[in-house]
C-alpha cells in the first residue's frame, strides 16, 4: 500500500507538470508561428512582389549609402588613433612593384647596346632577357590576377587589406555587432531568398516548358527568367547600376564580358533574357539546366562534345542565326579574373561572323568581393562568402555592338573587343591567357618573343647591306 500511494503522488505530480508545461509550449509554438507568417510576408511585400513587376523600393539604395558613411567614420576613427599613437596607419602599397615602361624589345636591345652597329648577335643582348626574367618573378602581372583584389581601407569585414594593422576598441566592438548582423539577419534571409527564386526557377520553367512553340511561351519564359533572376540578385543583396541601356544585346548576336564571378550571369540576367552556353552537369545544377532548356533554348553541350571545336561554333551559328532566339551570353576568358583586369579571350566565339554586343562589368570591392578562387575555395563555400559579405555592388556598361571589319582575322577581333570592355570598366588590359591559372605557359608565347628578336637581327642585317 505504501508503494502504491507513492507511485499515485508521483503521478500526480506529472500530471500538474504537464498541465503547466502545455501552456508555454502552446505560447512557444504560437510565437513561432506569428514569427514565420511576419518574416514570409515580408518576403513577399518586399522582395518577391517587386522581383515580378521589375520595381524597387530603393532600400537597398539607402543602406549602401548607410555602409558608405559607416566606413567612412571608420576610417577616420583608424586614422585619428593610428595619429594618436604616432602609428603609420598603412604600410606602403603599390600594384606594381617594380616600374616599367612601355618600350618595345627593339628600343631595349638598341639602348643597351648602345648604338653600336656590331654583327647580328651581341653578349650584352643575354642581359635584356635575364633582365626579363627576374622582373617576371619578382613582380610576376599574372599570378596576382588570381587572388582577391586588395582594399585601401577597412570594410569591417575579416578579409581586409594586408596594410591594416590598426584596430580600436570601439572599431572592434562595431566589428562584432555586424557579425551577428550579417549572420544572424542578413544571411537567414539571403538563403532563403535564393532558395526560393532558384525554386520558382525550376518550377515555373518546367510549367512553361508544357506549354507549345510561340509568342506566348517565349513571353512566359523571358517573365519567369527575369522574376527568378531579381530574387536571386536580392538574395545577394545587389546593388546594380546599369549604364547605356540603349546598347542592350539583340536577338541574332552574342553578348561578351569580362568574368569575375559565377554570379555575372544573375547580373546580367537580371536585367535582360539570354541564351546560356556550358557543360551539362549533375546534381542540383543538372536539375535547374534540364527545367531551364525546357522553356528557352539554352545550349549545354556533353562533355565528350566540349573539346568538339567545329561543334561548338556550328551550334552557336545555327543559334545566332535564328533572330527569334535570345542573343547568346559568353565569358570569353574561360576563367574568373579578380576584378582588376581583363585577359586573353578565346576566339572561338569571334569567328561566327555575327553582332558582338561587348558589357563591361566592375565591381565595388568595398561591400564585398565577389572574385571566385576557384583553386581555393568549392562553389558552396564561395556563396557563403557572398552572402555573409555586406552588399555586392557593382556597374554594367552596354558598349555598342561590334562587327568583324575586313580583313581582320578572329584574334584581333576579340583583342579589340576586350580592349575596348577594359577600357569602359577601368580595368588592365592584359595579353596573357587565363588558363596559366592551372596550365603552364604555352609554346606560342615563347614563340612570338623568338620571332621579335629575330626581327630585329634580320632587321640590322637588312640595314648593313643597304648601306
Amino acid at each position: 500500500m505504501p508503494m502504491k500511494a507513492v507511485f499515485q503522488r508521483r503521478l500526480q505530480k506529472l500530471k500538474h507538470i504537464r498541465g503547466v508545461q502545455q501552456p508555454v509550449f502552446s505560447l512557444i509554438c504560437m510565437l513561432l508561428g506569428i514569427s514565420f507568417t511576419v518574416w514570409f510576408t515580408l518576403l513577399l511585400v518586399f522582395i518577391i512582389v517587386p522581383a515580378i513587376f521589375g520595381v524597387s523600393f530603393g532600400i537597398r539604395r539607402v543602406y549602401m549609402k548607410s555602409l558608405i558613411k559607416l566606413f567612412e567614420w571608420a576610417t577616420l576613427r583608424m586614422e585619428r588613433g593610428a595619429k594618436e599613437k604616432n602609428q603609420h596607419l598603412y604600410k606602403p602599397y603599390s600594384n606594381g612593384i617594380i616600374a616599367k615602361e612601355p618600350v618595345s624589345l627593339e628600343q631595349e636591345i638598341q639602348e643597351m647596346r648602345r648604338g653600336s652597329a656590331e654583327p647580328e648577335f651581341d653578349m650584352s643582348d643575354i642581359f635584356y632577357f635575364c633582365r626579363r626574367g627576374v622582373e617576371s618573378i619578382v613582380d610576376d602581372e599574372v599570378t596576382k590576377r588570381f587572388t582577391a583584389e586588395e582594399l585601401e581601407s577597412w570594410n569591417l569585414l575579416t578579409r581586409s587589406n594586408y596594410n591594416f594593422h590598426h584596430i580600436s576598441t570601439r572599431l572592434t566592438a562595431l566589428w562584432g555587432m555586424g557579425v551577428l548582423i550579417r549572420y544572424g539577419f542578413l544571411l537567414p534571409l539571403r538563403v532563403t531568398l535564393a532558395f526560393t527564386g532558384v525554386g520558382l526557377l525550376v518550377v515555373l520553367t518546367s510549367i512553361v516548358g508544357l506549354f507549345p512553340n510561340g509568342r506566348m511561351k517565349n513571353y512566359l519564359s523571358d517573365k519567369v527568367h527575369l522574376m527568378c533572376y531579381r530574387i536571386c540578385v536580392r538574395a545577394l543583396t545587389a546593388i546594380i547600376t546599369y549604364h547605356d541601356s540603349e546598347n542592350k544585346p539583340k536577338n541574332g548576336g552574342i553578348c561578351v564580358a569580362n568574368h569575375t564571378s559565377p554570379i555575372d550571369v544573375i547580373i546580367l540576367a537580371s536585367d535582360g533574357c539570354y541564351a546560356m552556353v556550358g557543360q551539362v552537369h549533375g546534381g542540383l545544377m543538372g536539375v535547374i539546366q534540364r527545367a531551364m532548356v525546357k522553356a528557352c533554348p539554352h545550349i549545354w553541350f556533353e562533355r565528350s562534345e566540349v573539346k568538339d571545336r567545329h561543334l561548338v561554333a556550328k551550334r552557336l551559328s545555327d543559334h545566332v542565326a535564328d533572330e527569334s532566339k535570345l542573343p547568346i551570353l559568353i565569358f570569353p576568358e574561360g576563367t574568373c579574373i579578380n576584378n582588376t583586369s581583363v585577359m586573353m579571350f578565346k576566339k572561338g566565339s569571334f569567328e561566327i561572323g555575327c553582332t558582338v554586343y561587348p558589357v563591361a562589368i566592375k565591381y565595388d570591392p568595398r561591400f564585398g568581393d565577389a572574385f571566385w578562387n576557384s583553386s581555393k575555395f568549392g562553389m558552396v563555400n564561395y556563396l557563403l562568402h557572398m552572402m555573409s559579405s555586406w552588399a555586392i555592388v557593382c556597374s554594367v556598361w552596354y558598349l555598342p555592338p561590334m562587327s568583324r571589319m575586313e580583313g581582320e582575322d578572329a584574334v584581333q577581333f576579340a583583342n579589340r573587343v576586350k580592349a575596348a570592355i577594359a577600357r569602359k570598366g577601368g580595368l588592365a588590359d592584359l595579353l596573357w591567357d587565363g588558363g596559366l591559372k592551372r596550365g603552364k605557359v604555352k609554346e606560342v608565347f615563347k614563340e612570338e618573343q623568338q620571332k621579335l628578336y629575330s626581327k630585329v637581327l634580320v632587321g640590322s642585317s637588312e640595314d648593313r647591306s643597304r648601306s
